[in-house]
């Protein structure tokens, strides 16, 4: 991401340039492991410029998640058409698109990295749980949860983070696999809940009634399958 040749640029720009090149470098090593001189030389300016902009590497880390934070929460949104489980199908397949991207950053930061911990850091990575928590409460018509749903939501999208982990380390599982049985799990979670809670039980007989077809469907034929 070499720029080759210097060109002077407004405050703004060069911040963002370097965000950029940050970013990409993150991606594709831990951010432990990249230092100021190699984002200085990718981005084709001197070290004292870099820290002209940033005081240090965590300010630089904290404004390129910030950026990739915005762009993985965006990925949660969806259009409200069609059965909810290919709709979450869709959303898994970019959330993955994500982790594939930025794999080492994404691994980095849920692991532990040079920025985890900072207030500015557990905001950024709550903002996600909760965007993505809002749009499935968006996609499921509910705007006040009862506790048992909220429970199941937040445990899915902590099981996702830690699917997308598991999956970084070696790949030994193919992604489409992963992406599907993801959108399976939500169902299996919200069934428990619903063999407890007959709010549950009401919520999900809405959801599944339109839903012969696709994932959900797909996940009660394999699970009749296993009946004796």
């Amino acid at each position: 991401m070499t720029t080759g040749v210097r060109r002077r640029m407004g405050v703004e720009e060069r911040r963002q340039q370097l965000i950029g090149v940050a970013l990409e470098l993150f991606s594709r090593r831990s951010p432990d492991e990249v230092s100021i001189d190699e984002i200085a030389s990718a981005a084709g300016i001197s070290r004292p410029l870099v820290y002209h902009y940033f005081p240090g590497k965590l300010s630089l880390y904290e404004a390129a998640l910030k950026r990739a934070s915005e762009d993985l929460a965006g990925r949660f949104t969806e259009p409200h058409e069609g059965p909810l489980g290919a709709r979450l199908l869709r959303v898994m397949r970019r959330f993955f698109d994500f982790v594939d991207e930025h794999g080492p950053g994404f691994s980095a930061l849920m692991r532990g990295g040079p920025a985890v911990g900072s207030s500015t850091t557990n905001a950024l990575i709550d903002s996600v749980r909760q965007a993505a928590y809002d749009q499935i409460l968006s996609h499921l018509e509910i705007k006040d949860p009862p506790a048992r749903l909220e429970l199941v939501v937040r445990s899915w999208i902590s099981l996702a983070e830690s699917t997308a982990l598991i999956w970084l380390d070696g790949r030994r599982i193919p992604r489409a696999e992963l992406e599907t049985q993801l959108v399976h799990d939500f169902a299996a979670l919200a069934a428990v809940s619903a063999a407890y809670d007959e709010e549950m039980g009401t919520l999900l007989r809405r959801v599944f009634k339109d839903e012969p077809d696709g994932p959900f469907g797909d996940l009660v034929a394999r699970l009749i399958a296993l009946a004796p």
